[in-house]
């Protein structure tokens, strides 16, 4: 009997972001359960699943055998290093990792990022840093949510093949999370203000100007919440 797979918030929002007809490498994948629901919706042709051990696959397999899934392989891969040419990857998804740890990826694999127009990732931190970086690689922001896990929000975010420019602040904050400005970000920003607000508390008197930057900082995210931008 065919197993369904049901996804988490995260999983669920970054499926949204996948093209029909896509061939995904996921790279992290876990248990697989991403790609897995991805071929029994019919969303994607194929799909490499990729961890960085055999062990780190043992759930995937397990999850793959239940399902009865055909399109979706199980690859041995220190990020992007088993991809191939031969396997025609259009879309890339990485999740679950931190900001620096997905820019050290793309950072090895940037010669297997010619035929990716498609790349969606879902860092658990340096956002700013993962977008900027990017931008720095010829993608532009098509898409970007925020979900809510386990008391945590996360930034998911689409990037496609292409050239566009952005300001510091949209960096930052992401152009289209500004645009969209929902309830989970005025929360977000509550939550950067907050951790703003414990680092002056304990930073040194001589840190001064820091703290004066900070609070600074601060009231211009305050101010976000109140209004849209153009």
């Amino acid at each position: 009997m065919t197993s369904k797979i049901k996804l988490s918030k995260r999983l669920s929002t970054i499926a949204k972001m996948v093209d029909h007809s896509s061939s995904l490498a996921d790279v992290g994948c876990d248990h697989a359960l991403l790609d897995i629901y991805l071929s029994q919706n019919d969303i994607i042709k194929k799909a490499v699943a990729c961890d960085i051990t055999e062990n780190a696959l043992k759930g995937a397999l397990k999850n793959l055998l239940k399902s009865n899934v055909k399109n979706v392989t199980l690859r041995i891969s220190d990020g992007l290093s088993k991809i191939t040419s031969e396997d025609k990857i259009d879309t890339l998804v990485i999740s679950g990792l931190g900001g620096n740890k997905i820019i050290s990826i793309l950072n090895d694999g940037k010669e297997k990022l010619n035929k990716i127009s498609t790349i969606i990732l879902a860092p658990n931190t340096d956002v700013s840093k993962v977008r900027k970086k990017l931008l720095e690689i010829g993608y532009f922001i098509e898409d970007e949510k925020l979900v809510k896990e386990r008391k945590i929000i996360y930034t998911v975010i689409k990037f496609k093949k292409g050239l566009k420019k952005y300001n510091s602040k949209q960096i930052y904050l992401g152009p289209v999370l500004l645009k969209n400005k929902d309830d989970l970000f005025n929360e977000a920003i509550l939550d950067i203000v907050d951790k703003n607000k414990r680092i002056i508390k304990n930073l040194p008197s001589y840190m001064l100007f820091k703290k004066i930057r900070l609070i600074i900082t601060n009231l211009k995210l305050k101010k976000e919440m109140n209004r849209k931008t153009n």
